[in-house]
């Protein structure tokens, strides 16, 4: 028996006026709370309110799609209409490591930053061409299911691993974002944000699995829709008089040059380090701009937890509409992502220019230093408050804050390390006078003694707040909006909103997509075969608990850079799947030993090339400085660095090192003296891509060719119409 279609529920037939009587009752909800906060509601309430209505919803849903079905728990009954389907797929892919990030790197990286959103969204045109109705014709369960049964038992178990490695990565990614919004606007601390973030994943998931996580999905996507559009609209209204950002965007990047010439003529910014944003490649240079976008198309096309999205709709022709519909969707965050760096940094320049003195410095600078996505002259409030802690715990001077760092606020460590001295025993100084202080006299003290300190050890001769002295974590550029612009409450709290659903979305699909691929393609297929559906059921759910543990644990621990993290999945799927599954579906001649080769030597060689690059950098560099792109003038300063530290003792040795360490790897958009031939890190899969199409097609070669049954099988795939080619309870071998 096929693993079809079945009738369609009344709940389908009704589920337009469903979903219209949702967004009514979001939207009337917001006014409602807007109405509230005018009549004196405080701010506070109102921004909850809008997270728990949001949060009620996806209890609800999850509560209502609750199943014991294996068809409805792995794919949602294969019966989500396409347009649904593409709102969930466009809410998965956001993720709320996008919604927070992506648009913080186009701040940071100016025109450069354009990569990220040509190769995220570049994706879904290969995606649709060549793989999703192939695979959505197979009738798989899982994306490893297709590696089992077009290459057999040690690639299925291959997949498995690798989906693993890279989908984990993206997942703890998305439970650092859950915790980082939960803690900034629900003023919890943010170990407590994750757990609680993890609760709401596990009511989400464990219930109904992919059907409800579907149904949640389509809602989120939803919310995070009107959440990211809100906010921006405000903005480009107040700032122009119109209410759609992207046609207001080229004026605000016009007065974004503007100001960048205002700036470095009125002396607060310097020529030689500000990056004009509309400028090309100066963050990127042409070689990585182009290589991170052929990483992340590639990536995003063959991502199992975005593959898995099309087993659910009912034939391969919807499973071809919901591309298109994704695309759509995936399109309309796309456009606004960068009206919204562009409008942020034109906020940031007009504060800047027009001689903000730090004893005039807004609210919204103190609430994101405080969680220190805002520095200034590389100090923030959060590493007073860390020094504090410091001097509680019984630190008297800089080598005992340091240690302390080290050992309790590892986030905090190296930022302060990289400190001048004068900086530390100013933040030591002005540590031991606010160690009983409360929030207000917390913050007169940093402004008035901690930053006059850093900005002149930085050379900041103005006094006043300066372009190259305000760095804005990217992390911070869309949550912050809402407070940059003065709007009200309700609005920060629909953007509280959208991230979290952008989060939830990401980290249910991601977590759902690891137990299915354990749950089903190691035990069911592999370890126990004739296990009973209710026990293939119990164990994805058990399998499901501990990834999600495992993913808050590793969030907890505050990992930097999410969108690094991000990045790197994408490059680890691009290397790990990309030719494997192309191949499998486009050439026939492709086996067993050739897709095991390809994925081992493509995964591995990329992993490789980012742990390497990111965490053993000096030693890459020792070892490939041949193929280095490092100039002669960089080569001399490292080995000098590395001399220094060598000599060094101390802390003056581990400063030594982080200088060493920086040289060697460089910055997310400049790399190091580690490099192949100056490719970043995260373009890693631009070498393993190639690698694992030459080794399938060499291997496959020079080795059997794939039984009859498996050409029969790549022939009935390629049929779009029929049956699903797999059945529920048999699967074509590979031998």
């Amino acid at each position: 028996m096929s693993r079809g279609t079945r009738p369609e529920s009344d709940f389908q037939q009704n589920i337009g006026k469903i979903f219209a009587i949702f967004l009514f009752g979001f939207l009337a909800a917001g006014i409602l709370l807007s109405i509230f906060e005018r009549l004196g509601a405080p701010a506070h309430l109102v921004g909850y309110s809008v997270i728990a209505i949001t949060l009620a919803v996806y209890a609800v849903i999850a509560v209502l799609a609750r199943t014991g079905s294996e068809s409805e728990y792995f794919v949602a009954g294969r019966d989500i209409p396409p347009v649904y389907n593409g709102m969930a797929t466009a809410a998965e892919w956001m993720s709320g490591a996008t919604f927070i990030g992506l648009a913080g790197m186009v701040y940071l990286l100016g025109h450069d930053g354009l990569a990220y959103l040509i190769g995220m969204t570049g994706g879904f045109v290969l995606m649709a061409v060549l793989i999703v109705p192939y695979l959505r014709k197979l009738g798989a369960y899982t994306i490893p299911e297709f590696f089992g049964a077009r290459y057999g038992a040690f690639p299925r178990l291959l997949a498995v691993i690798i989906l693993a490695i890279t989908t984990f990565a993206l997942l703890v990614a998305q439970m650092y974002g859950l915790g980082l919004i939960a803690s900034r606007f629900l003023d919890i601390p943010y170990e407590w944000a994750v757990w609680a973030g993890l609760a709401m994943i596990l009511l989400s998931t464990m219930l109904g699995g992919m059907k409800a996580v579907t149904w949640s999905q389509a809602a989120q996507y939803a919310v995070l829709l009107i959440a990211y559009l809100t906010p921006i609209a405000f903005l480009s209204m107040k700032t122009f008089g119109w209410p759609v950002p992207q046609f207001t965007y080229g004026e605000a990047l016009a007065q974004i040059t503007s100001l960048e010439t205002g700036l470095i003529e009125k002396g607060l910014a310097d020529a030689r380090t500000l990056k004009p944003h509309v400028t090309p490649f100066l963050q990127l240079d042409a070689l990585n701009f182009f290589g991170l976008v052929f990483c992340l198309m590639l990536g995003v096309a063959s991502f199992p937890h975005l593959l898995m999205r099309y087993l659910t709709t009912p034939t391969v022709r919807e499973a071809r509409t919901s591309v298109a519909w994704s695309a759509f969707f995936v399109l309309l965050l796309a456009l606004t992502i960068p009206a919204y760096a562009a409008f942020a940094k034109l906020e940031v320049y007009r504060l800047i220019d027009g001689g903000t003195s730090f004893a005039a410095l807004p609210a919204w600078v103190e609430t994101y230093s405080k969680l220190d996505l805002i520095k200034i002259h590389g100090v923030s409030l959060k590493m007073l408050d860390d020094t504090i802690a410091a001097v509680k715990a019984g630190a008297g001077d800089v080598a005992g804050v340091a240690a302390y760092l080290k050992a309790s606020a590892r986030d905090t460590a190296e930022g302060y390390a990289a400190l001048k001295e004068a900086v530390k025993a100013g933040l030591l100084e002005a540590a031991k006078s606010a160690r009983d202080f409360g929030g207000a006299e917390k913050w007169e003290t940093f402004r008035q003694t901690v930053l006059p300190i850093a900005a002149k050890a930085a050379g900041n001769k103005t006094g006043m707040l300066t372009q190259g002295g305000l760095v804005l974590e990217p992390n911070a550029v869309v949550l912050a909006i809402p407070e940059i612009a003065g709007l009200p409450a309700v609005i920060s709290g629909l953007t509280a909103a959208g991230a979290l659903a952008a989060a939830l979305a990401a980290a249910t699909g991601l977590a759902i997509s690891i137990a299915n691929a354990i749950g089903h393609d190691v035990y069911h297929k592999i370890l126990d075969p004739g296990a009973p559906a209710g026990r293939r059921l119990a164990v994805s759910r058990l399998i499901l608990l501990g990834v999600a543990f495992a993913a808050a644990y590793g969030a907890a621990r505050r990992p930097t850079d999410i969108i690094s993290l991000v990045t790197w999945g994408f490059s680890l799927a691009a290397a790990g799947f990309f030719p494997a599954l192309v191949l499998g579906i486009w050439w026939k001649r492709a086996n067993a030993w050739g897709a095991a080769a390809g994925m081992i030597a493509g995964f591995g060689l990329c992993l490789y090339y980012l742990v390497a690059t990111r965490y053993f950098a000096a030693d890459f560099y020792g070892i490939w400085s041949h193929l280095s792109s490092a100039d002669a003038a960089a080569a001399e300063k490292f080995a000098s660095l590395k001399s220094l530290w060598t000599s060094a003792e101390g802390d003056a040795k581990a400063a030594a090192w982080a200088a060493l360490d920086l040289q060697a790897r460089g910055t997310a958009a400049s790399p190091g003296v580690a490099n192949w031939f100056g490719v970043l890190g995260v373009s890693a899969a631009v070498f393993a891509v190639p690698l694992g199409f030459a080794l399938i097609f060499v291997v496959s070669l020079i080795t059997p060719r794939p039984w009859p049954e498996i050409t029969a099988l790549i022939e009935e795939m390629r049929r779009p119409k029929g049956p699903d080619v797999l059945s529920d309870d048999d699967e074509i071998a590979a031998r």
